[in-house]
């Protein structure tokens, strides 16, 4: 069937960008409908919570300050908490009432209070880093991180959301931030890739691994190691990282044409108020290189792997087929930066306004990628696999060009913060996948999409903003397909304005939802705790 895109003249959506205050304890939700009996656990999200401090704003919508999110299950009964997370950034920001740490869009200045000789020499005591872990958390081993992607992690109590220390990655591995998308074996050992110094003076990826959960009880952290190495297309300009992926005996990594100039980067920051944003560029020539590795053990395989320039921030899942390495993204086309779209003025627009300023943004799409592991014959498309219309094929310069299949495409309706029955498909041949639908940037539907027929189903209803849907499993289940969707809904002008929705996997059917009367803003990544 195909699908309604709805218009919001009224701007609710707005609502969710703006500052909340935290609880000091749960508060119960009413039930429509009956919670599933195998939901028993938490729901924890992260997203910005506050979007200024006193009198100065925070300018973009990774600059908000972290706050945690839990829907607690118990028994069919549903309780709503939240806290901020107390990082440096947080903690200093309230105590001087300013923004004291540079975040992704906004910079902090020098303190007004200081006089101008205090104030030059702290310019040169270097750059603090952000903390602002806002993006998602998970668990090493048997704790549990919020986090961002610099190096810092912040290990939080799931149960009563406090703070309980900052980790600092780079006392571990050779890393100068993780991405916010790890990838997590059935065991618990937990991978992750970020830029780094590589040798002589070049910048590099590495893939990190962390054991799981130690007989000694010692913290996994502390058994960190770099398994990989993925060189950078460009020596000191390396690409915008935000997730990769990884089959059951190979990591997939992007490298697409968005660069942080790093000299830019140092520079910047240590003479002038500037932020991370400002040392984002792109490369309108290079496209998109694409590098695979060995998992275990580590080793890169260098084949030339190229495509046509496009921005990619989630990997939905890879798998291996018969000599061949499938690969699902959710890319946006061309080499401009989507995030260049995502400042909170942009966001805050009336919906016209919106829909103009993502009329000449890249458009979003599914894609699905094939590479052949042993690419052996010139000019001649590489890929046999019966079920895929993707290529591969090997240029006279001996690199192997790569044309995808589309997947699912709709004009400015992104699928993006996609989501699988990760337990059971991730890194292996699959079927469905999930995702939180985005009309011109604005959240408003859920979809779920069929990967092999590309039959989508949706939900959606008027003036309801949801956030990512996570999948449980029905423990009774068989299907892949077999289970719920869970997802935290704000609709402004209700009555209880956020709730916690329940859907069937299967069909996107409501089961249940869990209402409460306080207003929530956006967010962005989580995880479901049985």
């Amino acid at each position: 069937r195909s699908i309604q895109y709805f218009e919001h003249p009224a701007g609710d959506y707005k609502k969710i960008f703006e500052t909340v205050e935290e609880l000091n304890e749960p508060l119960p939700a009413t039930v429509t409908g009956r919670i599933p009996s195998f939901i028993r656990g938490s729901l924890l999200r992260l997203g910005p919570g506050l979007f200024e401090v006193g009198s100065e704003p925070f300018y973009h919508l990774f600059d908000g300050q972290a706050l945690m999110h839990k829907f607690d299950f118990s028994n069919g009964q549903v309780t709503y908490f939240r806290r901020f997370i107390k990082t440096d950034a947080y903690v200093r920001a309230i105590t001087e009432k300013r923004v004291v740490i540079t975040e992704f869009g906004t910079c902090a200045y020098p303190d007004p209070c200081k006089n101008i000789f205090s104030r030059f020499f702290s310019y040169f005591k270097g750059v603090e880093v952000t903390d602002n872990c806002l993006v998602n958390v998970y668990p090493i081993g048997e704790d549990f991180y919020a986090v961002t992607e610099t190096n810092f992690i912040t290990k939080v109590n799931v149960d009563t959301l406090e703070t309980l220390k900052k980790v600092d990655m780079c006392d571990y591995v050779n890393i100068n931030g993780v991405t916010a998308h790890p990838q997590i074996e059935r065991d618990g050992t937990v991978y992750n890739i970020g830029n780094c110094m590589g040798k002589g003076a070049t910048l590099a990826y590495n893939i990190v691994k962390i054991p799981p959960t130690q007989k000694d009880k010692s913290d996994p952290i502390e058994k960190s190691k770099v398994v990989v190495q993925f060189p950078s297309a460009e020596r000191f300009k390396p690409s915008y990282v935000h997730s990769f992926g990884m089959t059951e005996n190979y990591f997939v990594f992007v490298e697409t044409p968005v660069k942080i100039n790093l000299l830019k980067f140092l520079g910047a920051w240590a003479i002038r108020g500037s932020n991370y944003m400002d040392c984002f560029e792109s490369d309108e020539e290079k496209g998109t290189w694409i590098h695979i590795a060995k998992k275990d053990p580590g080793e890169y395989i260098d084949y030339k792997f190229r495509a046509a320039a496009m921005g990619l921030f989630h990997h939905i899942n890879a798998y291996e087929d018969s000599g061949f390495v499938v690969f699902d993204l959710c890319t946006w086309k061309g080499f401009e930066f989507v995030y260049n779209y995502l400042w909170l003025a942009n966001l805050r627009e009336n919906w016209d306004e919106v829909k103009k300023n993502a009329m000449i943004a890249p458009q979003p799409e599914v894609r699905r990628f094939v590479i052949p592991l042993d690419p052996y014959r010139q000019g001649k498309n590489l890929i046999s696999l019966p079920y895929t219309t993707a290529t591969a094929t090997m240029r006279e310069d001996g690199t192997i060009w790569l044309e995808p299949e589309v997947l699912f495409s709709g004009p400015r309706q992104a699928f993006e913060f996609p989501q699988i029955n990760y337990k059971m498909n991730n890194g292996r041949n699959y079927t469905y996948a999930y995702a939180l639908g985005l009309n011109h940037f604005i959240p408003d539907r859920i979809c779920k999409l069929n990967v092999r027929t590309k039959e989508t189903w949706v939900w959606q209803e008027p003036d309801s903003y949801p956030s990512e849907p996570l999948f449980v499993q029905n423990p009774d289940g068989v299907d892949e397909d077999d289970g719920v969707l869970l997802t935290i809904v704000v609709c402004p002008g209700a009555q209880r304005p956020t709730y916690c929705l329940i859907l069937n996997a299967k069909d996107l059917s409501e089961i249940a939802r869990a209402e409460v009367d306080v207003l929530s803003p956006v967010t962005f990544h989580g995880m479901y705790k049985p």
